[in-house]
C-alpha cells in the first residue's frame, strides 16, 4: 500500500479545513455514466467510514446530533443565517437519524432538504442586506456612528440568535460594521496617497455602498449556482468531521484539486485570478513561460466575462460565479483549448481569445535552496568565514498519478551540489508546510540521520508498525529545522524525528500544528454496485492510522516543540489541531527500538538559547512582532468591536501613526544593514534548474516570486513598509545565526 500524507486542502461550504492526510494510489476508473449515483455515493462513503476509520464509531443517536451541528456550524460558523428556533426544528426532525437517511439510500433527499434551507435562509439574509443598503446609499435609512455599543468581532463561539427578529439585529450590526470598516479604510488610503503623492486608488472605484452591493450579487450568484455536488459534499463532510477534522469527502472538482495540490503542478492557462466588483474576473498574474503567456493574447488586468469550456461555441456567463467555478471551466486536459471573452482594463470592445491548456509547475511549490557566504568578526577581531545554506520545502509533495514528481529526489539534488559547494550547516526551512507525502519524508529523514526507524504508525487495532529508512546520510553537517504554527503533519514527522535522533535544533513558534494521523483517500467508484453510475463518484479521505515519533510521542495536538522559541507573526493564530473540533486525543506507545539518540545537540543546547535569546531581545524587528503578536492575541481574547466611528478612527490613527514610527525606523536601519549585507554577506541562488551549473547565479531578493508576472496593487503599494535586506526574513536571518553558533561550538 502506498501510503502518503496530504497537505491542506480545501473543504466545501465555507469552511476551510487543515486537509493534511494519507492517501493510495486510486484504483483504475469504472466506465463512466451520466451522473453521480449520490445515493449509493452516501450509502457507500457511511460503510467505508464507520469501517476504515480510526476510532471504528459506528453510527448512534449521539453521533447523528453531532452530524447536524457540524453541518450547521460549517456553512454558517458565524451564525449569521441559522436561528436556534431553526436548529430545534431541524434537529427534532434530523438529530436522531442524520446518518439512516445515508445508510438507507436518501441522501440526496436529506442533501437538498438540509442544503435548501440553508439556500432558503441566506437568501433572505442577503435580501435583506441588500434592501438596508439601498436604503443607506437613498437616504431611507441611518446609521449611528456616535453610538457606544461594541459588537462581537467573531459569533463562532456565541449562541445562536433566538428566532429571525434576532437575526435581523445581528445583521443591522453586521452592515453598520461593513460600512464603517470601509469607510475607514478609504480614509485611510486616500490619506496615504496624498501624503506620498500618488493617485487616489478610489478615484474610479464603485461607491461604498455600490461596492458591498456587488459583493452581496457575487454571494447570492455563487449561492444559485450551487450544484448537487455541492450539497452532498457539505454534508458528507459535516458526518467525516465529526470523525476527526481531517477526514472528509471530495467530489470531482475537489479530488481533482487535490491531486493537483499534491504534486505541485496544475493544467490550465497559467494565469491568476481575482474576482471584482463589477462581477468580471480579472487576471491578476501570468506565469511566465505558461500557455497564457505563451499565447501573446491575454493581459495583465484583462477581466474574463465568459468561458467555452471545450471551445466548440457553447459559452458560459461566469459574471459573478465564483474563482472556484471559473477556475474549474478554465482547466482541463492538456492539449485542449479553453475559449475566453474578455474585456481589457481599459474598457476596450470585448475580444475572443483562445489558449492551449498545458500542465503548469507550480515552481513556488517546489523544494529551492540558497547558499550565503557569511562574514563575521571573531572575538580576537579577525573576520571568521561560514558557508551555510537555506533549503526551503512548502510541501513534501509527489505525483500520486504519475512517477514524475518527488520532492525527496529533488532535495536529494539540492543536498549534493551543497556538499559540493562545501555547505558546512543548513536551514531546513518548513514554515507553513502542511505536510504532503509519508513515502517522501521517510527518505528524506534518512539523508540526514542514515539507517534507522522515522516513524510509528498505529491502527485501529492498536497495531504498530515501523516505518524505517536504509539508506546512508546525504548531509553530515549542522542542522536548523525552521518551523511554525502552521507546520504540520509530514512536516512535524520529520522535525521530530531529527529532534529524536538529536540530529538538528528545532527554531520556531513553541510548538508545531500537532496533526499526527494518516489519512487514506479511496475511490468510492470501486464500492459502488456495477449497474449504479460511477461519474463523479469523487474520493473519501479517511483517517485510519495515528502515526507516533521514534521516541513514543503522538504529534497529535501536541505538535513538535522548538528548543529555541523566536516571535513569528504566526504565533498569534488562534488555529491548531487542538483548537479544532472533533480532534482526536494525544496518546503515547513505547518508543522504538534501533535508534540511537546523539546527546552532542543537547551539551551545547543551553549555550545556543542563552546567544540566541540575547540577539533576540536586542532586535528590533523581533520586539515589533512580538508587539504585533500581543495586540492580536489581545483583540481576539477581547473579541470586540466598537461600532463609534471616532473611537474607531482613533483606533486606526493609533496604528497607522505606530506604522509609520516603525516604518520611519526600520528604513534607516535596513539601508545600514544593506550596506553591511553587502560587504559581509554573498547569497547564491540553488534552484533545481541549478545543480549541474558550472556555477550558481547570484541570488537576487524577490526573484523566488518571478515565476509570475503580476498585477500593480496601488492600494497595498501604499501601505507597503520598507523591504528587509538581502531576502532574509528577521527569523531565517536568526537561525543563520543560531546555525553559525553551532558551526563555532562543533
Amino acid at each position: 500500500m502506498n501510503i502518503s500524507l496530504s497537505r491542506w486542502g480545501k473543504r466545501v461550504g465555507a469552511l476551510t479545513a487543515a486537509a493534511a492526510a494519507a492517501m493510495v494510489t486510486v484504483l483504475s476508473p469504472t466506465p463512466a455514466q451520466a451522473e453521480p449515483d449520490y445515493d449509493q455515493i452516501g450509502r457507500q462513503f457511511s460503510l467505508v467510514l464507520q469501517n476504515a476509520h480510526f476510532s471504528r464509531m459506528r453510527f448512534n443517536n449521539e453521533l447523528n446530533k453531532e452530524f447536524l451541528n457540524c453541518f450547521l456550524q460549517n456553512l454558517d460558523p458565524q451564525h449569521f443565517i441559522f436561528s436556534q428556533e431553526d436548529v430545534d426544528r431541524l434537529a427534532e426532525k434530523y438529530g436522531e437519524n442524520f446518518g439512516d437517511y445515508l445508510l438507507t439510500n436518501k441522501t440526496t433527499v436529506l442533501s437538498q432538504e438540509l442544503y435548501g434551507l440553508y439556500l432558503q435562509r441566506s437568501l433572505e439574509y442577503l435580501s435583506a442586506m441588500e434592501t438596508m443598503v439601498r436604503d443607506l446609499r437613498d437616504g431611507k435609512m441611518q446609521l449611528d456612528f456616535e453610538t457606544d455599543r461594541s459588537i462581537p468581532r467573531s459569533r463562532r463561539k456565541l449562541p445562536r440568535a433566538a428566532n429571525q427578529a434576532e437575526l435581523r439585529r445581528v445583521w443591522q450590526d453586521q452592515l453598520h460594521d461593513m460600512v464603517l470598516s470601509e469607510v475607514i479604510r478609504r480614509d485611510n488610503i486616500t490619506r496615504l496617497a496624498q501624503e506620498q503623492g500618488k493617485p487616489d486608488p478610489y478615484a474610479k472605484e464603485l461607491s461604498i455602498y455600490d461596492k458591498i452591493l456587488a459583493r452581496l450579487k457575487r454571494q447570492r450568484t455563487e449561492l444559485e449556482e450551487s450544484d448537487l455536488e455541492d450539497m452532498v459534499s457539505s454534508v458528507l463532510n459535516a458526518v467525516a468531521t465529526v470523525y476527526d477534522p481531517h477526514s472528509s469527502y471530495m467530489g470531482a472538482r475537489d479530488e481533482q484539486l487535490f491531486k493537483d495540490q499534491i504534486k505541485a503542478s496544475i493544467v490550465g492557462i497559467g494565469a491568476q485570478l481575482r474576482a471584482d466588483d463589477d462581477g468580471s474576473t480579472s487576471i491578476q498574474g501570468i506565469v511566465k513561460g505558461g500557455p497564457a503567456a505563451k499565447s501573446g493574447k491575454l493581459s495583465l488586468g484583462d477581466r474574463i466575462v465568459a468561458i467555452d469550456r471545450n471551445n466548440d461555441g457553447n459559452w458560459t456567463d461566469i459574471m459573478f460565479m465564483s474563482i472556484d467555478k471559473v477556475v474549474d471551466l478554465i482547466r482541463g486536459q492538456k492539449g485542449t483549448v479553453v475559449g475566453l471573452r474578455v474585456l481589457s482594463e481599459s474598457g476596450a470592445e470585448e475580444r475572443v481569445v483562445t489558449v492551449v491548456r498545458d500542465e503548469i509547475p507550480m515552481s513556488e511549490d517546489l523544494a529551492s535552496a540558497r547558499i550565503v557566504d557569511m562574514k563575521v568578526p571573531g572575538a580576537d577581531g579577525e573576520m571568521k568565514n561560514y558557508r551555510l545554506g537555506i533549503l526551503t520545502l512548502p510541501s513534501f509533495y509527489v505525483d500520486i498519478e504519475g512517477d514524475s514528481v518527488h520532492c525527496a529526489s529533488d532535495v536529494k539534488k539540492l543536498l549534493r551540489r551543497m556538499n559540493q559547494e562545501g555547505v558546512q550547516g543548513i536551514v531546513m526551512d518548513l514554515r507553513f508546510n502542511g505536510g504532503g507525502s509519508l513515502d517522501e519524508v521517510r527518505k528524506m529523514v534518512g539523508f540526514f540521520t542514515g539507517a534507522g526507524p522515522v516513524v510509528q504508525v498505529k491502527d485501529s487495532r492498536g497495531q504498530v508498525r515501523r516505518e524505517a529508512v536504509s539508506s546512508r546520510p546525504v548531509f553530515n553537517g549542522e542542522l536548523i529545522v525552521l518551523t511554525n504554527k502552521m507546520s504540520a503533519s509530514a512536516s512535524e514527522i520529520f522535525a521530530g524525528a531529527m529532534a529524536d535522533y538529536g540530529r538538528a535544533v528545532i527554531v520556531g513558534d513553541e510548538s508545531t500544528f500537532g496533526k499526527g494521523t494518516v489519512q487514506v483517500p479511496r475511490n468510492l467508484a470501486e464500492f459502488l454496485p456495477y449497474f449504479s453510475s460511477h461519474e463523479g463518484a469523487g474520493m473519501i479521505k479517511v483517517t485510519t492510522h495515528q502515526f507516533y515519533r521514534v521516541n513514543g510521542d503522538s504529534t497529535q495536538r501536541r505538535g513538535v516543540r522548538s528548543d529555541i522559541v523566536v516571535p513569528q507573526n504566526s504565533a498569534s493564530l488562534q488555529y491548531s489541531e487542538a483548537d479544532m473540533d472533533y480532534a482526536l486525543p494525544f496518546d503515547s506507545i513505547k518508543r522504538a527500538s534501533g535508534y540511537v539518540k546523539s546527546e552532542r545537540l543537547a551539551s551545547i543546547l543551553p549555550e545556543l538559547q542563552k546567544r540566541s535569546g540575547a540577539r533576540v531581545a536586542a532586535d528590533k524587528d523581533m520586539q515589533y512582532t512580538q508587539e504585533n503578536i500581543d495586540r492580536s492575541r489581545k483583540r481576539v481574547e477581547e473579541n470586540l468591536v466598537t461600532l463609534n466611528r471616532a473611537k474607531r478612527v482613533q483606533e486606526n490613527a493609533d496604528l497607522l501613526a505606530r506604522k509609520k514610527e516603525i516604518d520611519a525606523e526600520c528604513k534607516d536601519r535596513y539601508a545600514v544593514m544593506a550596506q553591511q549585507d553587502a560587504q559581509n554577506l554573498t547569497i547564491r541562488r540553488l534552484n533545481l534548474s541549478d545543480v549541474n551549473a558550472a556555477t550558481l547565479p547570484p541570488y537576487q531578493d524577490g526573484e523566488d516570486k518571478e515565476f509570475m508576472e503580476k498585477a500593480d496593487d496601488p492600494e497595498a503599494d501604499l501601505s507597503k513598509g520598507p523591504e528587509y535586506p538581502s531576502g532574509l526574513d528577521p527569523v531565517l536571518r536568526e537561525s543563520l545565526n543560531i546555525l553559525r553558533d553551532m558551526v563555532d561550538l562543533r
